[in-house]
């Protein structure tokens, strides 16, 4: 067991030392939201103050973008527009990146869509296509934003109501362009999948802009985070704001939304690269823990019987608990202490869910242990008994958490098999707003973590009631002879 625990924070520790990020000069501090987790916010913006009661109505004439270098041979640049392009208007805490908003967007592929503070997303009606404009229209009061779309600016459709606690008696209020990266899968491995993914910029043309409630002055076009520093940008197509004849048009690139592992931040659980080696130490470790009960002649003269295979049971699991803990309580917080250090952006967690994925990930291993504990009670064979074990729950663990398998089945392999009680371990959230590659070799589990623990736990409970089953209460006839390889 102090190899495992050697294993896991060892290597754990080496994986996040290994992980560095440079920057031309100081590297910009990393954006966090109102609640202070990571996000993303780089937009370009063409804005004025209003005050605590006002509104903007804009009418959305087109939308236009620009894909750089897409599959399949990966030598044009050509036009169109990602999903979740985004362009439209927005009230705004500010410039600062981070800052608290509410914004109504059409967008690429998802129609017409009311997000605000990151993390949410409202649903509207359909975007804007060629010949049919959108009108959309955002209207605060003190804290709230309400957004409505229409298709003529006559008959108005609420999209949403949402309220941005603490937002100031001055806001920014204005026009906005974002593109985030176009993501697309490189086939790899026996059908696995790498994700590739390339710049984009989107463009919106707007008239027929009205305020209310918005301070005297003119238009300032500005950046939300950076731009043009791009090839495209400096020689092709400027990022920004550009009136001509009664209309405006915003370009920009990048994006407003939660941040994930696809936009290089680390998860809290990156530090648990040690855990496959562990495990297997731990499978082996149980399997022989059973059967040498069950070899001829055991050194006390005691045969086995439920009472002392229920015994072993108990003392393995706590061990195994006591060392995964440990061990996973200094390489867990260790490792997002190194990674912030070699300039890596760690996605924070709650104290709760910090807690959840060390005890939690102890427990699997510990109930891990237990099943190989069975495993080896039932078949008496070590080699048998270890094979199954590395076979039903650390190869699945393994295939899935690389991509070698198609993501189907490797989604599969960690809905059915005992591995999937290592969801425990898994920090990273699904944002339906946000294109990435859900899939296991990523860091996304099919299940939800009480969901894969309950496999885990149903497993083990059933091989260990057959192996409980199989032996005499009194010991009678519990000591045959079994291979001791």
């Amino acid at each position: 067991m102090a190899v495992a625990a050697l294993a896991v924070v060892a290597l754990g520790l080496l994986r996040a030392a290994g992980d560095h990020a440079s920057c031309d000069g100081p590297c910009p501090a990393e954006p966090t939201g109102p609640d202070g987790t990571l996000v993303n916010d780089r937009f370009s913006f063409l804005h004025r103050d209003m005050g605590p009661e006002g509104s903007i109505t804009v009418r959305l004439t087109s939308m236009t973008g620009t894909i750089t270098y897409p599959p399949p041979h990966h030598d044009r640049i050509v036009p169109g527009l990602v999903p979740w392009a985004k362009v439209g208007i927005i009230v705004k805490d500010g410039v600062r990146p981070g800052s608290s908003y509410a914004a109504l967007m059409s967008t690429g592929g998802h129609g017409v869509r009311m997000q605000y503070d990151y993390r949410h997303d409202i649903a509207g009606g359909g975007g804007v296509v060629d010949g049919a404009p959108r009108w959309l229209r955002l209207t605060r009061s003190g804290d709230t934003v309400t957004g409505h779309e229409s298709a003529d600016g006559t008959r108005w459709t609420k999209v949403g109501a949402v309220r941005l606690p603490g937002l100031p008696g001055t806001v920014q209020v204005g026009l906005f362009a974002a593109s985030p990266g176009d993501l697309t899968l490189r086939r790899t491995g026996l059908g696995g999948a790498t994700e590739e993914v390339r710049w984009t910029q989107a463009g919106g043309t707007f008239d027929r802009i009205a305020l209310r409630g918005a301070a005297a002055g003119g238009w300032r076009d500005d950046a939300v985070g950076e731009r043009n520093r791009t090839d495209w940008e400096k020689n092709e197509r400027a990022s920004g704001a550009v009136e001509e004849n009664g209309t405006i048009t915003v370009t920009g690139a990048g994006d407003i939304g939660p941040r994930g592992a696809e936009d290089g931040a680390r998860p809290v659980e990156h530090a648990l690269g040690g855990l496959f080696p562990a495990l297997l130490v731990v499978l082996v470790i149980s399997v022989r823990y059973a059967t040498a009960g069950h070899r001829t002649g055991p050194a006390d003269g005691a045969p086995v019987t439920r009472s002392r295979l229920a015994a072993k049971a108990v003392v393995l699991a706590a061990v195994t608990f006591a060392t995964g803990l440990l061990a996973l309580g200094i390489v867990v917080p260790a490792g997002a202490t190194i990674l912030k250090g070699n300039g890596i952006p760690v996605l924070g967690v709650s104290v709760l869910t910090g807690t959840r994925v060390v005890v939690g990930t102890a427990g699997a291993l510990a109930l891990a242990a237990v099943l190989a504990l069975a495993l080896g009670s039932l078949l008496r064979r070590s080699w048998l008994a270890i094979l199954v074990a590395v076979l039903t729950i650390a190869v699945p663990y393994a295939v899935a958490s690389v991509p070698l398998l198609p993501d189907g089945a490797a989604q599969w392999l960690l809905r059915v098999t005992p591995a999937a009680g290592f969801a425990v371990r898994q920090t990273l959230v699904e944002h339906p707003q946000v294109v990435a590659h859900y899939a296991p070799s990523a860091g996304y589990f099919p299940l939800p973590w009480w969901a894969g623990v309950t496999v885990l736990c149903a497993y083990t409970a059933v091989l260990l009631c057959l192996a409980l089953r199989r032996l005499s209460r009194s010991g009678e006839g519990a000591g045959r002879p079994v291979d001791r390889e």
